[in-house]
């Protein structure tokens, strides 16, 4: 039972944190475009949360990033106090996410160890036409 509470609750943190950045957090500082929260996992106390944020882009990305998130950490915590029910309001600790960096790398060595290229359709296609002698 208490498993599917915390497992509920870093939804809900992961849903609520992605919803603030998109309303309250201006683009002038930043593309947020580039930045996904990738997870959530919140301690069996529910005082701390680890944040997973995948940033486009390399180093210098996810620095910008992080000093974005760690200066706006009061607000987007300030929201989930607003917006969420809960005994604590969670201190939020933002994580770099390699996740989706490293499925894409997977993705690009599948893709040159395939020998043969995916088959396109032939340049002669052309529609086929109704009989019309029936």
């Amino acid at each position: 039972m208490r498993n599917r509470r915390i497992t509920r609750i870093n939804e809900l943190l992961k849903r609520e944190i992605a919803m603030v950045l998109y309303r309250e957090m201006s683009d002038a500082e930043m593309d947020l475009s580039s930045v996904t929260i990738t997870r959530a996992a919140v301690s069996a106390d529910l005082r701390h949360a680890h944040i997973g944020v995948s940033v486009r882009g390399g180093d210098a990305e996810w620095a910008s990033a992080r000093r974005l998130l760690n200066r706006h950490r009061p607000a987007i915590q300030e929201a989930i106090h607003r917006h969420l029910t809960l005994k604590y309001t969670p201190v939020l600790v933002f994580e770099r996410d390699e996740s989706i960096a490293a499925g894409d790398r997977v993705l690009r060595l599948i893709e040159a160890l395939s020998p043969n290229p995916p088959p396109s359709e032939p340049a002669d296609a052309s529609p086929v036409e109704p009989d019309e002698s029936l």
